[in-house]
């Protein structure tokens, strides 16, 4: 559920739901309460900019504006909380358009090394991004268990030039550092095969 309030929060833990994207607004109460009942929290790591153009138009001004700040202000209190009290954490993105954004959702990524290691990174943008889905039951789109590499799940694979365990940052430039992706398990890039 999109919701970045502790009052909003509160409302869909009463109501069930699995997992709460954004939330840069909870309250440590709330993000405590989210731990103790195995809720998910997808936050993105809106961080604090000062160069409007790196910003959509519609919160460049106005109202939308100064509510953009004050949700970028909570992300750093809302990743720590959700770290402080062991809250299952995904990595999530509004950025759609496939590979034209990709660069940007890999910087999004990278930017978690703010809060965690990069081993936590990587744990949290496959093994639970792959947990997280196959709670959708008879909705879940992918028939074969998500984020393992084992034999019969259904895995992407990428092989990176250099090791993003010492340099996450690496992640950050997809179209340089993946040296293969292996999609579908069929190979859609090899720079090695020159």
């Amino acid at each position: 559920m999109h919701n970045y309030s502790s009052e909003g929060a509160r409302r869909a833990i009463d109501a069930g739901v699995k997992v709460i994207d954004h939330g840069q607004l909870l309250d440590e109460p709330t993000i405590k309460l989210i731990a103790d009942k195995g809720i998910w929290l997808s936050i993105q790591p809106f961080l604090p900019t000062t160069d409007k153009s790196k910003l959509p138009p519609e919160l460049i001004s106005g109202t939308k504006y100064a509510k953009s700040v004050l949700v970028t202000a909570g992300t750093d209190n809302a990743y720590t909380l959700a770290k402080k009290y062991h809250v299952k954490i995904a990595f999530g993105t509004d950025l759609g358009g496939g590979l034209k954004l990709a660069a940007q959702q890999n910087a999004s990524l990278v930017s978690l090394a703010k809060w965690f290691t990069p081993e936590e990174i990587l744990h949290i943008a496959t093994a639970a991004n792959g947990e997280l889905v196959a709670l959708s039951g008879p909705r879940n789109p992918y028939p074969k268990k998500l984020g393992v590499v084992e034999v019969g799940a259904y895995a992407d694979l990428l092989l990176v030039n250099g090791n993003p365990l010492e340099e996450i940052s690496i992640l950050g430039s997809p179209d340089k550092s993946l040296a293969v992706i292996v999609k579908n398990g069929e190979v859609v890039k090899n720079t090695l095969e020159k």
